[in-house]
């Protein structure tokens, strides 16, 4: 299992996301739960896109098998629903592994968590990264061509 917000899909998704399902197996089924957006607001930022646009882009990427928008309530629902043998924790995602792996076994789940190594194979290799790119380059509407 992987978590994220991913919004703006970039190629540090598209690694996480392969990574943790090579952590399962050949046969391992990648399941992707994805932050809400009250989630996102509240830990990060107000999210460029909606769940459900954010649902569907996980579910076209190769890697994942089943994805699902998050429980605002209650963080560990899917978790405890579909009782991953593994969930993954992303690069730039700061979980105490040990807390969190205490608290699963407090709920009666032997997931095993492993985090994901750094990825810094792009410059624009986080969400962040590209829309502080986006907001810090100068466009004028004439060179918006495509854009109407």
């Amino acid at each position: 299992m992987a978590t994220g917000t991913f919004d703006i899909i970039h190629p540090g998704h598209g690694f996480y996301l392969e990574k943790a399902k090579k952590l399962g197996g050949e046969d391992s089924v990648l399941m992707v739960v994805i932050a809400t957006d009250k989630t996102v607001e509240k830990h990060k930022r107000v999210p460029i896109m909606s769940q459900e646009q954010r649902l569907e882009m996980i579910q076209l990427l190769k890697p994942v098998d089943e994805a699902y928008i998050g429980s605002e309530e209650d963080p560990f629902e899917i978790v405890r629903e579909k009782s991953p043998d593994i969930i993954a924790i992303g690069p730039d995602q700061d979980f105490n592994i040990d807390s969190l792996q205490e608290k699963l076994l407090s709920m009666g789940l032997n997931a095993k968590v492993v985090k994901i190594t750094d990825y810094k194979k792009f410059e624009l290799d986080s969400s962040c990264k590209i829309i502080r790119k986006i907001k810090n380059t100068h466009f004028s509407e004439k060179v918006f061509k495509d854009c109407e």
